[in-house]
């Protein structure tokens, strides 16, 4: 039996866990217990180029679980699927897959939601779907991007229209505006680093050092970064500044910094956050 079960499966593409993302899983609580329902495999399928993720895999469950307290105290969970199984579904077949299979009570989507095989579906036929299989079907509007400067960031993406997305934390990232994404995500952006041994991470008593081929997930253009803060798994943060350059990303501290926590025994998870 499928843990979604009973449950209300928010519909979308969760790369980034954005405020837009927020919204969707917010609505799901209110209606019962929130699933994001998210496709993997899906760049293999489609031929994409590999590229780094906004949110480290293993750091996906700690931003689920701050959401929390904006979804009646429930951590929202994940429900992945493989992209493949479902690819070539109509949006008929995707329906009847969550209804029959998945036993999902209702769905959450945004306005501009697309499914089905070429994106044949849209919100409305959504609707209609789930009224004939006897499920709920919430419809919200996108959470729109403030950030005047940032009308033409997508310009070329046709479903464009101004909404906080994915794509708008990745440009804001290539561009070093850490107080944008901080505003397109809702928190602080989290770059997580991670060693086996200790040869990996260069630390003196001011500074770490940690080639780029640490990192899981997608950090900001290359310059220098105040107002940060280290955490070594997740505890004890330490004030510091962050200097990413073409290789390496390094870590300065104004007191002795955390070099004593790097000599027990890896393996070692790091994380950095932007301030702003």
């Amino acid at each position: 039996m499928a843990a979604t079960v009973g449950g209300i499966v928010a519909l979308g593409k969760f790369d980034a866990l954005h405020i837009g993302h927020r919204e969707l899983a917010i609505q799901a609580s209110r209606v019962g217990a929130p699933f994001l329902l998210s496709f993997v495999g899906m760049a293999e399928v489609l031929g994409w180029e590999p590229r780094a993720p906004i949110v480290a895999k293993c750091d996906r469950k700690r931003v689920l679980s701050s959401w929390a307290p904006l979804c009646g105290n429930v951590t929202p969970l994940e429900f992945p699927i493989e992209f493949s199984s479902v690819r070539h579904l109509t949006p008929r077949q995707f329906v009847e897959k969550l209804y029959k299979e998945l036993g999902v009570r209702g769905v959450v989507a945004g306005e501009n939601y697309r499914f089905g095989y070429k994106a044949a579906g849209d919100s409305s036929e959504l609707v209609r779907l789930c009224e004939e299989f006897g499920m709920g079907a919430y419809i919200i509007k996108p959470v729109m991007d403030n950030n005047q400067d940032s009308r033409n960031t997508a310009s070329s993406n046709s479903k464009e229209r101004g909404q906080v997305s994915s794509t708008r934390v990745r440009h804001a990232l290539s561009i070093g505006d850490m107080k944008y994404v901080s505003e397109l995500l809702g928190r602080q952006h989290r770059l997580i680093l991670t060693a086996q041994d200790q040869e990996a991470f260069t630390s003196s008593k001011h500074k770490v050092s940690a080639p780029k081929s640490c990192l899981l997930n997608l950090p900001p253009k290359e310059g220098l970064y105040e107002n940060c803060s280290l955490l070594i798994d997740d505890k004890n943060p330490v004030s510091c500044r962050v200097v990413i350059d073409t290789t390496h990303i390094h870590l300065e501290f104004d007191e002795v910094g955390p070099y004593k926590h790097l000599t027990s025994q890896g393996p070692w998870q790091l994380g950095v956050e932007f301030g702003v």
